[in-house]
């Protein structure tokens, strides 16, 4: 079915119809200059007047995109290890860092949908052109590490499975550029589908893996609440901080904002407030189902490892080598595996599509969509190639590490203008957040950049200095 098609029979406006009652254009330094992914724009119908399920149908799927970058194989290692070396005890640090991430994801969705820029396009708009391109440039790399970790996340769990050396698996995984372009030009629709798809992999092959594992039901439900222990606990206290800080991806934020759009709702207060509860309900949904995902790998190592003289399995193919001997159940390992390479391979999917979201609405510049994805791709694989081909496959622990502290980096860049943009009445009209609002975004954004700065300053900062300062709050080294 054509646009014009279901632009009649959904009652929505046409792409080029007056909107009603936009907020104020003049509260950006510069117009708006093209739409967010303009050959998917409004490209997906939402019937005007129809049952509570059928309207949740026609906004489904964005969000599960979304949930795709909180269950990246870059979150496998800090769950692994906070299983394994804590027990359940972690399981309310991925709650709270899961319900961060609902708060932010609903300010995308608000921005997107009252605005009609995604958060790339609203930067653009707002602030000056230096620092339009400081900001792009940052966002640049967060994607490019980002893509790192789902490359050599999918390339060992094809080492793992097939026994393909990873230099190979991080060439390999070019191949799903190829993909996203063939599903994308099948309609929007054909990448959500496959993206759900692989969601539901992952979620098979873990609750299978808990089923095998049989961990105790009243130490999970406890896990679930605060200790006070995470705070007195230090190397405890460092691990969450690695969950917190590797929850919100940068690229997320940019991204969310943009395919929210590929709804053609109605362009009118009362059409935008629909989209927006319908929206969030599919992000919040799919959020809870990464909720899963990252508690059961964290329950799976804490029932396997916690406890025996594993419990300080650090790397993603030690636990695939341990599972079955442990669990008993020859199979766990290879849905270990699968799981990652399902997790690898849809995060790709999603980094690539940011990448190009990225840069047109920084930079108002579009090239071919084969040619922007191989790009993105080229500036994960080479880095991939040249650390495993020179230092060995021990490496790629290093290399997931070191990709997430380029992210934990670039993490205020994006939270704090999503957060200023989504603040300003001017900007936001009638859809401005409440003061509520405004204090749990600011509160979360706080709580995440202090984490990264910390995670950051752990890292590169020389012992001597670090032991002066800690030493002056009284604080531990960890």
């Amino acid at each position: 079915m054509r646009l014009g098609e279901e632009e009649r029979k959904g009652g929505a406006l046409a792409p080029g119809a007056e909107d009603v009652l936009r907020p104020d254009e003049s509260a950006w330094r510069r117009e708006a200059a093209a739409v967010s992914l303009p050959e998917v724009h409004r490209s997906i119908m939402v019937p005007g007047k129809a049952p509570f399920w059928r309207k949740m149908l026609a906004f489904a799927g964005p969000g599960f995109l979304v949930a795709v970058g909180y269950m990246d194989p870059g979150n496998w290692a800090t769950d692994l290890a906070g299983g394994a070396q804590f027990g359940y005890t972690l399981l309310a640090v991925i709650l709270i860092s899961n319900l961060m991430a609902i708060l932010l994801q609903h300010l995308c969705v608000k921005l997107g949908v009252a605005t009609g820029r995604d958060l790339a396009q609203a930067c653009r708009d707002h602030y000056s052109t230096p620092t339009v391109w400081f900001l792009w440039v940052l966002c640049e790399l967060a994607i490019a590490a980002c893509d790192l970790a789902e490359v050599v996340g999918s390339a060992i769990a094809l080492q793992l499975l097939f026994g393909i050396p990873l230099v190979w698996g991080c060439i390999i995984t070019c191949l799903d550029v190829l993909a996203v372009l063939y599903l994308q030009n099948r309609g929007f629709r054909m990448v959500e589908a496959l993206v759900v798809v692989l969601i539901a992999t992952v979620g098979g092959c873990f609750a299978a893996e808990l089923f095998f594992a049989k961990p105790s039901i009243t130490g999970v439900m406890l896990g679930f609440v605060p200790s006070a222990e995470i705070l007195k606990n230090q190397n405890m206290l460092y691990v969450s901080i690695g969950i917190l800080g590797a929850t919100v991806m940068p690229h997320n934020l940019y991204l969310h904002s943009s395919i929210v759009q590929t709804r053609n709702f109605e362009r009118t207060p009362e059409g935008r407030r629909e989209a927006i509860k319908f929206a969030t309900i599919d992000s919040s949904a799919a959020l809870m189902f990464a909720l899963f995902i990252n508690a059961a790998i964290l329950i799976l190592a804490a029932a396997t490892f916690y406890g025996t003289s594993h419990q300080d399995v650090a790397s993603i193919q030690d636990a695939y080598h341990l599972l079955s001997p442990t669990l008993g159940v020859g199979i766990a390992s290879t849905l270990f595996a699968l799981a990652l390479l399902a997790s690898g391979q849809n995060a790709t999917l999603t980094g690539t599509l940011a990448g190009q979201i990225v840069m047109e609405g920084f930079l108002n510049f579009r090239i071919t969509p084969w040619l922007r994805r191989l790009i993105t791709r080229g500036i994960a694989i080479v880095p991939a190639v040249c650390v495993i081909g020179f230092y060995g496959e021990s490496k790629t622990t290093e290399l997931l590490v070191a990709s997430q502290v380029v992210l934990s980096m670039q993490l205020g860049f994006a939270v704090v203008p999503l957060l200023r943009f989504t603040s300003e009445k001017g900007k936001m009209g009638e859809f401005v957040n409440p003061l509520w609002i405004k204090i749990l975004g600011w509160t979360t954004a706080v709580i995440i950049i202090t984490l990264n700065v910390k995670l950051l300053f752990d890292i590169f900062a020389p012992e001597p200095v670090r032991k002066a300062f800690y030493g002056f709050l009284g604080l531990p080294m960890e």
